[in-house]
């Protein structure tokens, strides 16, 4: 298959999709784009939409890690990436909703705050990923692209203290999950691939790691998504951690 995704580096869904194509067993090409330069490039290159990730298989263009989740489904049908069992498969993809909708987003704001505070740890972000320039350069010039990504992401300080609080929920649902073998079974579902990530790029903060690494939705990522690029430093205000005292699981 002519396959080429289009991702930002360290962005947990493309990095969902990544782990989708790999299970499918589909080689790819990765075309990795800046924040905000990202939406421009994407319209230039013929997708309707301006976000990632985005795929171009056999003469398509899919975006969006659920529609890309099910396009490869129809294209490349083993190994699965959903259960064939009906009521199995309701879970899963709630389970994937969930990991879309509600726990991708509070993670990221948090992340783009960080940086919107000091810049320099998204260097780490980028190891490895071809921009066009030098990561550091990329970095030491891209304070505009910076705030306007946090603006985006509606990262202001509102925004992300509220994140913290809805997290100790979001972990516990993730564990839930777990638990009831919906994910972190013997064969990964799409589900999985969905989840780890957020999961996984949380676990980058370090002010975020200690309240995930040793619950089951810790576990999970470092079953997932062992290697995570980056590293964010402590830089959240000491009192909005409160919320997350005692979650961390024993």
């Amino acid at each position: 298959m002519d396959t080429r995704l289009y991702v930002i580096p360290g962005s947990h869904p493309s990095i969902a999709v990544q782990l989708m194509l790999e299970h499918k067993g589909i080689p790819y090409q990765r075309k990795d784009l800046m924040p905000v330069v990202s939406k421009g490039v994407l319209r230039l290159v013929g997708f309707p939409g301006i976000t990632v990730p985005a795929l171009k298989i056999e003469g398509g263009k899919v975006q969006g890690s659920r529609q890309i989740a099910r396009e490869l489904e129809r294209l490349r049908p083993e190994p699965p990436l959903f259960p064939a069992d009906p009521e199995r498969r309701t879970a899963v993809e709630e389970a994937e909703r969930f990991g879309d909708e509600e726990l991708q987003h509070p993670i990221r704001q948090l992340l783009w705050w960080g940086f919107k505070h000091d810049r320099y740890p998204m260097a780490s972000y980028s190891e490895g990923a071809k921009l066009g320039v030098p990561i550091g350069l990329a970095v030491k010039t891209g304070g505009p692209l910076v705030a306007l990504s946090a603006r985006f992401n509606e990262a202001s300080d509102e925004n992300a203290r509220a994140a913290l609080a809805k997290l100790p929920a979001l972990l516990d649902r993730v564990d839930a999950y777990v638990e009831s073998g919906i994910i972190g079974g013997e064969r990964p579902n799409v589900a999985d691939f969905q989840i780890a990530p957020s999961i996984g790029l949380a676990m980058t903060l370090d002010d975020l790691r200690p309240a995930i690494e040793n619950r089951p939705a810790g576990a999970l990522a470092r079953r997932f998504v062992p290697n995570y690029p980056g590293k964010t430093p402590p830089v959240l205000p000491a009192e909005w951690l409160d919320p997350l005292a005692g979650t961390q699981a024993l």
